[in-house]
């Protein structure tokens, strides 16, 4: 049994001599690595990109377009001419050689709007792949938060295990001399005995946990998963938070509140951009043209040369076209109705959210005060306890007892410490917080 206890000890004190060479990962650093390293945050910053190229002038249709062309032509032809009267004439081998270049410029001088809805709505549309982005970023630092805080409670849990297989095993070495000694029977030790081999198990137990949280962790923070590292277990709540304040900062910053207006909006521009086809198209035209060519003698001309401008207004107007237009802008009011209406459920469902995050939040709160004093109590209980004990007045099963509760009250002092975190990191998602704050 000795031979036991001294593996556990090498164990324990290996693990605590490596943690000094353990980084230290603060919250901060963590949000840093994770909108710098997070693969969803990285593909969202990429479709940012991509939106903003598609909203760049160059897509809008407002530059003219110039096109360039050329050519050489050779021919080499026999002919054969038949007169009315009978009479024939032959030429074979007439050579030429023909060269053409020409470059034009095509302007769309009206087009009853449709160009300017749809490059505001390239613009909008890009303001809405920022706030998709911004819902990716909040949703994935809201994970590495509420992970970062499990690795924390399960640290914190770990080392109240270890505390008490500490006790459970200074319990196990008295009872293990008092039966030396002829003080107590062996039945003692052995119940000493299992309660160490629960609470190793049980350690052993929290350390897997604890290190499966922290690969979660690395793979969210995009770096190596095997990376071992401290965290930071101390946690502030910001009590401040009051249900109209909370609600009018939701319905303000709030992401999903502001998608929703914004596809409000293109839902609109849709309709314009639609009913931009009953109009006419004005375009303009223009070209610069060359040609030669060159010829044997058998053409009347020995070289043929052509050059100058072209130039054009084109006027077009889909009078009818079956009733399509008419169709499309009907249907178009249609979803912009229906994004109206689902504006309105967004902000509906936004106050519900408000209401049962800020309830949680209160009552995770009082929850956690009740728990600190459960531990308080506990705490002086197993002290008063642990001196009864070794007075020899209280069974073991007493102590025992007494040792379970304490690391119960513990370990649902720590729940509750991190379930209020949990809420209040809901509440600041709900505002539009979350990115901004300082933990």
């Amino acid at each position: 049994m000795m031979k036991y206890n001294n593996k556990i000890l090498i164990v324990l004190l290996f693990c605590f001599s490596y943690g000094f060479a353990q980084e230290k990962l603060t919250k901060e650093e963590a949000v840093n690595l994770a909108l710098e390293h997070n693969y969803g945050i990285l593909l969202a910053k990429n479709s940012v990109e991509v939106s903003k190229n598609n909203a760049s002038i160059y897509n809008s249709g407002y530059l003219p377009r110039a096109t360039a062309s050329s050519g050489v032509n050779y021919s080499n032809n026999d002919s054969e001419f038949i007169v009315q009267d009978g009479s024939k004439s032959e030429v074979n081998g007439a050579e030429s050689k023909s060269y053409n270049a020409s470059i034009g410029l095509n302007y769309t001088l009206f087009d009853g709007m449709g160009r300017s809805y749809n490059y505001e709505k390239l613009k909008e549309s890009y303001n809405l792949s920022k706030l998709e982005a911004q819902t990716v970023i909040e949703n994935s630092l809201l994970q590495v938060f509420t992970i970062y805080y499990e690795v924390a409670r399960l640290t914190e849990d770990n080392a109240n295990i270890n505390e008490s297989l500490i006790i459970s095993k200074q319990r196990l070495k008295r009872a293990q001399y008092r039966f030396e000694y002829g003080q107590n029977t062996k039945l003692q030790v052995l119940n000493a005995e299992v309660d160490v081999n629960n609470d190793s198990i049980r350690f052993i137990n929290s350390k897997r946990l604890l290190a499966n949280s922290k690969r979660d962790l690395n793979l969210l923070l995009g770096r190596n998963v095997t990376t071992d590292f401290l965290i930071d277990t101390d946690v502030t709540f910001d009590l401040s938070f009051d249900f109209d304040t909370t609600l009018n900062k939701a319905k303000t910053y709030n992401v999903e509140i502001q998608k929703a207006n914004k596809n409000l909006e293109l839902s609109k521009l849709d309709i314009k951009i639609n009913q931009a086809s009953l109009f006419p198209k004005l375009t303009l035209n223009s070209s610069y043209g060359f040609n030669k060519s060159d010829n044997d003698n058998t053409f009347n001309y020995a070289e043929q040369l052509s050059k100058g401008i072209n130039a054009g207004v084109s006027l077009s107007w889909n009078i009818f076209d079956g009733g399509s237009t008419k169709t499309r802008v009907q249907n178009a009011k249609i979803f912009a109705d229906n994004v109206s209406i689902q504006n309105e459920q967004v902000l509906n469902e936004l106050e519900r959210n408000v209401a049962n995050s800020l309830e949680t939040y209160n009552n995770s709160l009082f929850v956690l005060n009740s728990e600190e004093k459960n531990v308080e109590t506990n705490q002086r209980n197993f002290e008063r306890t642990e001196e009864q004990f070794k007075l020899g007045q209280i069974t073991t099963i007493e102590f025992r007892q007494a040792q379970i509760n304490l690391l119960n009250a513990k370990s649902n002092l720590n729940n509750a410490k991190y379930d209020a975190k949990n809420a209040e990191l809901k509440l600041l998602q709900l505002t539009g917080e979350l990115i901004n704050t300082k933990f």
